[in-house]
């Protein structure tokens, strides 16, 4: 029977596998494809116009083994300024950065899907998943909403468990100690379950809680009064802290009854619920009825410390009514901004044909869960030679949703017909990716992925299939700085205890005083833009230490010299004037003043640098109670005597690499393999594997020259190394044969072998790999065929009178290599050749 032929192999023009622009390519074709659009082949089919090749990092420019993960269709690796074509939905292997093989059948070359199609989110299996899709209208509230009044700290009352009240909701926890394993579509298979306490009646005023949807992460409701009730936060998956963000459903309201809620398990001492930050209401009947979405309530809204054990926790307790009768409503910490409202986000920005123009999407990489981590290269059409790069990335922290609104309206400006956003797309490439953390997001974390770990602390770890959003991006920044300059880099935070919108900025104190003033240019010139939103004083520029993992101080520890953290405060703005929440309009704008003061920072005009410059000299001498102008040079301040700590998170020193991704037999930290290695490091390495092998008593470890016989003889080359391994030989054997070393490790060794009969017959042997044997005294040796030498060359065969004369060792002609045990014999473990060879 003919085997199976595939025919997309042939890489023939216009097959699917060549270069006739077909779905998947084989790897060597996309290779050189990529490299032959860059100077200018292979026209659009449709147009007959040029494709414009992506530039400056672009996955689709690298060699296949060193490329991130992306859809290899001809539309998406087209640069902006053509329409993309839809992307393959990848099926991805748990524990893996990398995407397996499409699961979708092949389509003909030229021939589109008619809709963009998004695979649907990926949970862990431990996770159950209600099938309901939860959206929300976008409403902006005609006035600013104020903070609520500040109401002191409350005490704590008694602890409250469930024999003073009733469960009325209740989710399985994952197990303590527990990690990732596997993912699919819609959660844990099977029914679900039902964690919320039935109904009695229709008069039962009992609230119906849920929380197993998207971000999500609603643990346990006790009832302890006719309208208080008390709710446990689900921690970080696979971890026990991590608890400030919330989401949740409630249904069965009252209008008429005020209704206590207090989260008993707030991780953070400090928080803005302590200042006037108020929680977030959504009213589904508000939203069909009147248009009004997410607005902020409460009231007697209290942050106080719940217990006093190890570790302490924190409560947060409100009051409020709801607007109606039997209404279903949310509460969230912030705006809500999940991984579907991405996609959707997403799919709507490739089905306008004005704004796919300038952008490209594509997948940097793959999540745990098998989630796709989203790349967009935006930039003008034409050649992107001479344009500088801006990367920006926002949501590695799940539970900081505000950062994905300002990264919107980041995007939303860029891809405008604005006159300065033209500008901004003729002069950078834009890398931008929005969702760093799509796991979290999914999942309803607060700080960490299903690592178990906060991923900003992973940058500097070389773990991608733990952390393969930050691995990617950084080494997606690490390839467009070997071709072009990075301009600037910016991560989009959220900060729950301080008001206002701030950066964190790197100052090494290294550096002469110019550079180190011109770190601050940048956020005293957003200062200026966006007076009542950014507080400059805020700024903080100091590189401590337990921040090395951070993004911001990775970018910057790379060679990108502006390097920022852009943090926007859970609550909203001090400044100017006013005193009110942030709304999503207000996130939004962020973004749009993120780009003006980019335009600033690069006008080739020197007048507002050399104002912020002087600005910022100034600010710093009257902080260090200098005159203006007095003089000194800045470089022998330190960074720590100019400002206090960042007062980072409560994550800020990492847990370290997660257990479960260390296999058993490796030590904890990550080694390269031996190939990768320098030579030095591979012979240290097996130098110290040599010396836990098991060599048996008696036998002689001391230094033996190269080519020097154990019973006498002349030295035909310098010793390479110091040591070596000897192994007995037979009684009566004489001169041994030399043998050639292949490729080992540590091949700086010397190594005795045993030795074979003796014969003379002017040949060299090539010896393959070798294995020591830790429970024998013997070596196990793959010999390679035996190839002729010069004629003249000095045979270490030797002549047994017992064997005979024989043309060459008898275990090369089929028998047995004897074991000797006589004396041991040193041959160099390094490629050596025979004397007569040596000579020429």
């Amino acid at each position: 029977m003919e085997p199976t032929r595939c025919h997309t192999a042939q890489g023939g023009e216009g097959a699917p596998g060549g270069f006739g622009g077909g779905q998947v390519l084989k790897p060597y074709d996309r290779f050189i494809r990529t490299h032959l659009r860059f100077y200018g082949y292979f026209r659009d089919q449709k147009t007959g116009r040029e494709e414009t090749a992506m530039s400056l990092g672009d996955p689709s420019r690298q060699h296949p083994k060193a490329s991130t993960v992306g859809n290899t269709g001809p539309g998406w690796q087209r640069g902006p300024g053509h329409k993309p074509n839809p992307p393959r939905v990848v099926e991805q292997t748990p524990h893996q950065g990398r995407p397996a093989p499409s699961t979708q059948p092949r389509r003909s070359p030229g021939k589109s899907k008619a809709l963009f199609s998004l695979p649907a989110p990926r949970w862990p299996v431990e996770c159950e998943v209600i099938q309901e899709t939860i959206e929300h209208i976008e409403w902006v509230p005609p006035e600013p909403e104020p903070f609520c009044p500040p109401m002191g700290p409350e005490q704590a009352p008694d602890t409250l468990g469930e024999e003073q009240g009733t469960v009325v909701y209740h989710t399985s926890p994952v197990l303590q100690g527990s990690c990732f394993t596997c993912a699919r579509v819609g959660g844990a298979p099977g029914p679900l379950s039902s964690p919320a306490a039935p109904l009695k009646g229709p008069q039962d005023t009992t609230l119906l809680f849920e929380s197993r949807f998207e971000s999500g992460n609603l643990q346990k409701v006790i009832k302890v009064g006719p309208y208080e009730y008390v709710l446990t936060l689900r921690p970080d998956l696979y971890t026990a802290k991590h608890t400030q963000w919330f989401y949740f459903r409630v249904q069965n309201t009252r209008r008429e009854p005020l209704y206590r809620f207090t989260i008993a398990n707030m991780a953070k001492p400090k928080s803005l619920y302590g200042q006037g930050l108020r929680p977030l209401l959504y009213s589904q009947q508000d939203a069909r009825s009147h248009g009004i979405g997410w607005r902020r309530v409460g009231t007697d809204v209290r942050y106080y410390r719940g217990s006093a054990g190890e570790p302490p926790v924190f409560r947060l307790s409100w009051t409020v009514r709801f607007p109606h009768d039997g209404d279903t409503c949310f509460f969230a910490a912030c705006y809500p901004y999940t991984y579907s409202d991405l996609q959707r986000y997403l799919r709507a920005l490739v089905a306008d044909p004005a704004r796919s123009r300038y952008c490209a999407v594509q997948a940097l990489c793959h999540s745990l869960a098998g989630n796709t981590v989203y790349l967009l290269t935006i930039t003008g059409p034409g050649s992107v030679a001479g344009k500088r790069v801006v990367v920006a990335s926002a949501r590695v922290h799940p539970g900081e949703s505000g950062s994905s609104w300002a990264m919107r309206g980041f995007l939303n400006f860029l891809l405008s017909a604005h006159v300065d956003a033209r500008l901004l797309r003729r002069l950078f490439v834009f890398k931008v990716v929005p969702m760093l953390n799509p796991d979290g997001v999914v999942v309803g974390n607060s700080r960490c992925s299903l690592a178990g770990r906060d991923p900003n602390r992973a940058y500097g770890t070389a773990l991608p299939g733990s952390f393969p959003g930050v691995w990617h991006l950084r080494a997606m920044v690490q390839r467009v700085l070997v071709e072009r300059e990075v301009v600037l880099y910016c991560d989009f935070h959220g900060h729950s205890r301080k008001n206002n919108v701030f950066m964190y900025g790197c100052d090494a104190g290294g550096d002469g005083a110019r550079t180190r003033l011109r770190q601050r240019v940048f956020p005293l010139m957003l200062s200026k833009n966006a007076p009542d939103k950014f507080s400059f004083a805020s700024c903080k520029f100091q590189v401590q230490k337990n921040k090395e993992g951070t993004g911001r101080v990775s970018m910057w520890r790379l060679g990108v010299s502006h390097s920022y953290t852009l943090e926007v405060a859970f609550s909203g703005s001090t400044l100017g004037g006013r005193s009110s929440h942030f709304s999503v309009e207000d996130l939004e704008s962020l973004g749009r003043l993120l780009c003006d003061t980019l335009l600033d920072f690069c006008d080739p005009a020197p007048a507002k640098l050399q104002q912020c410059l002087a600005e910022a000299d100034a600010l710093l001498r009257r902080q260090m109670g200098r005159e203006p102008g007095s003089g000194g040079s800045w470089s022998d301040v330190s960074p720590s005597e100019l400002e206090s700590s960042t007062s980072g998170s409560d994550s800020s020193v990492s847990d370290g690499i997660p257990d479960d991704f260390h296999s058993p037999d490796r030590p904890a930290e990550p080694c390269r393999r031996k190939w990768l290695q320098r030579r030095r490091a591979r012979n240290a390495l097996h130098r110290t594997n040599r010396s836990h092998t098991s060599i048996p008593a008696g036998t002689r470890r001391h230094p033996v020259l190269p080519g020097v016989q154990s019973g006498g003889g002349i030295a035909r080359e310098k010793p390479r190394a110091s040591s070596s391994v000897t192994f007995p030989r037979a009684t009566g054997a004489g001169n041994g044969h030399r043998a050639r070393v292949g490729e080992v490790p540590g091949a700086d060794s010397v190594l005795a072998l045993p030795r074979a009969p003796e014969a003379g017959n002017g040949h060299c042997t090539t010896m393959g790999r070798r294995q020591l044997d830790s429970g024998t005294s013997a070596g196990t040796h793959r010999q390679s065929p035996v190839r002729p030498c010069h004629r003249g060359a000095t045979s270490d065969y030797s002549r047994d009178p017992a064997v005979g004369a024989i043309s060459g060792p008898s275990w090369q002609r089929g028998g047995r290599r004897p074991r000797d045990k006589a004396r041991p014999l040193t041959v160099p473990a390094v490629a050596s050749r025979c004397c007569a060879c040596a000579r020429q």
